[in-house]
């Protein structure tokens, strides 16, 4: 279950691509989520590990304290969580679901859960070309104290919807002591 703002998104994408397929760029209209835009941003990708931040809305910007436009999205995380990231989004690039990263903003003083949506777009041509993104803070942000968002620590990184679910892992079974399957 996640916070209702990102339920929301995830939901709005799925309509915008109708019978289950891959939402256009073109279908996305920001006046569907105004109240929310200022969290929202588009992760753009060149190539595998390099995805370029298109556009960031006012709390994004502001929550890092700079400008993002054109920063790789992986430089958000920290160094050590990039791997995980880049993993999902390559999946979801693939696969194309939605993500939902829960993360811990950290500060040089207090931190702050906070959900992280990518959610794939395809270009004209069919194919993901960029990521519909939100930040969904899980708390008060005003306990950050306004300090700069250092690269966020990564919890949990959940693929949403069939074509991210894990396979069927194999069990095995007894019978008597015996291993039947």
């Amino acid at each position: 279950m996640f916070h209702s703002n990102t339920e929301r998104l995830i939901d709005y994408w799925r309509t915008r691509g109708g019978d289950g397929r891959l939402p256009l760029r073109s279908a996305i209209s920001p006046a569907d989520f105004s109240e929310i835009i200022a969290q929202v941003f588009i992760l753009g990708r060149v190539k595998s590990g390099i995805y370029p931040v298109r556009l960031a809305g006012g709390f994004v910007s502001e929550l890092h304290k700079r400008d993002l436009r054109q920063q790789n999205g992986l430089s958000l995380v920290r160094e050590r969580d990039r791997f995980n990231l880049h993993t999902a989004l390559e999946t979801a690039w693939r696969r194309p679901e939605p993500i939902v990263a829960t993360v811990e903003v950290l500060t040089e003083g207090p931190s702050l859960a906070m959900e992280v949506l990518f959610a794939p777009l395809a270009g004209a041509d069919g194919s993901v070309d960029r990521f519909l993104g939100l930040y969904q803070p899980l708390g008060m942000v005003s306990r950050l104290r306004g300090l700069p968002a250092q690269p966020f620590a990564v919890r949990d990184i959940r693929g949403m919807g069939p074509a991210n679910e894990e396979t069927p892992r194999l069990r095995l079974a007894t019978l008597d002591g015996r291993r039947i399957a």
